[in-house]
């Protein structure tokens, strides 16, 4: 018999991450930060990385903990269900690709401090326009005197306002196609480097524009090779899909509690609402959407290791389905709390508002159900 479950180990990581942050990161730290321009709380990524967390995926012999995608797709659940601010799954990103693909300096400079979170990455890959196909970079990057300078402009870039070093992809070769991209690593107040921040609806994220005036970088900022980014992009977007999975399951459990608990407690008519068939009706559909789609999670986090066309299928599918999920539950525990669930004073808001952003984020569900078209050859 096959068993799909968890092993002891994970679901250990798991149930204390959830203690953790149920102590640790309540909807009144949420709150607080909202009017910080970073949005990232400091101390709960300091805490974080003394746990390991924040090195994850990075082998024990670097100091991380070595494991692997489920681990941190469990991880992501559960940051999902507290609504957690910050940058953990953009740090995460560039941290996998320091791994694959930075030189030793830049390893040396920042996997230490990326794993200790006392410093935070993001990924800026998209342009106007060109999606989220790694093919679809257009960005240059012209070369000069010991390296490379770049010029333009990376709109919405996810947790940009409080990175500390940023992964910029750009074309160091003419044509389409991922072959001839470059992921380059640049550092926050490197000259002609700029983030714009953006003020959104979800007070969990942080989106800002980076902007490039004639950024000159020496070869050692480039990560994974010259013209060889292609790949590794293609990979940490998989990585990303499967984080934002994750996180939308935690969320969608977690409104789905909310909407149960108030169901028991909220009196109309002299009765519960909860046992109007109406109300069991909606509830038992959220339970329908939600408990299934941990398997797509599980699936995606299993294919991370595999083949790029079962990583990118299996991601792709996650990342679709879990994001309508994520906003139809979220949409119907609204529903059931009535006009106080959409009010700033009440919490659901927060969990609302992070699912129509999460839909969003690297690819929304019609662009990657088409992307599942195209590998399966529909």
């Amino acid at each position: 018999m096959i068993d799909f479950a968890l092993s002891s180990e994970q679901e250990s990581l798991q149930q204390s991450a959830r203690d953790f942050l149920a102590k640790e990161c309540p909807p009144l730290l949420i709150r607080d930060c909202a009017p910080l321009e970073d949005g990232v709380p400091r101390g709960l990524y300091r805490e974080m990385g003394a746990l390991g967390w924040m090195g994850v995926l990075v082998p024990e012999a670097r100091g991380g903990l070595g494991l692997g995608a489920l681990e941190l797709a469990a991880l992501c659940e559960e940051l999902g269900r507290v609504a957690a601010p910050g940058p953990f799954l953009s740090t995460q990103l560039v941290i996998a690709a320091l791994l694959r693909g930075g030189s030793p300096g830049l390893q040396r400079a920042w996997l230490p401090r990326l794993m200790a979170g006392e410093a935070f990455g993001a990924l800026a890959y998209a342009d106007d326009g060109a999606g989220h196909d790694p093919a679809g970079v257009t960005l240059h990057a012209s070369r000069a005197r010991g390296g490379f300078v770049l010029s333009g402009k990376k709109p919405l870039v996810l947790d940009a306002p409080g990175a500390d070093l940023v992964l910029v992809a750009a074309r160091t070769k003419a044509g389409r196609g991922a072959d001839g991209v470059t992921l380059f690593a640049i550092e926050r107040g490197h000259a002609g480097f700029h983030v714009t921040p953006h003020a959104g609806l979800d007070i969990t994220r942080r989106l800002g524009t980076v902007t490039l005036r004639r950024a000159h970088l020496g070869h050692d900022a480039v990560v994974g090779g010259e013209g060889k980014g292609g790949a590794l992009l293609a990979r940490l977007l998989d990585l990303a899909c499967l984080g934002i999975a994750a996180d939308s399951l935690g969320g969608a459990a977690h409104t789905l509690a909310m909407a149960l608990d108030y169901a028991k407690v909220r009196e109309q008519f002299g009765r519960k609402i909860g046992s109007f068939q109406s109300i069991k009706h909606l509830l038992a559909e959220m339970v329908a959407d939600v408990e299934p789609a941990r398997s797509l999670v599980w699936h995606a986090a299993y294919a991370a290791g595999r083949s790029p066309r079962e990583r990118a299928r299996a991601a792709a599918m996650a990342k679709a389905a879990l994001s309508d999920i994520y906003s139809r539950t979220a949409r119907r525990s609204v529903e059931i709390h009535g006009g106080i669930g959409f009010t700033w004073e009440f919490d659901l808001n927060i969990w609302f508002k992070r699912a129509h952003l999460s839909e969003s984020l690297f690819g929304d569900p019609t662009w990657h159900r088409e992307r599942v078209a195209t590998i399966d050859g529909y």
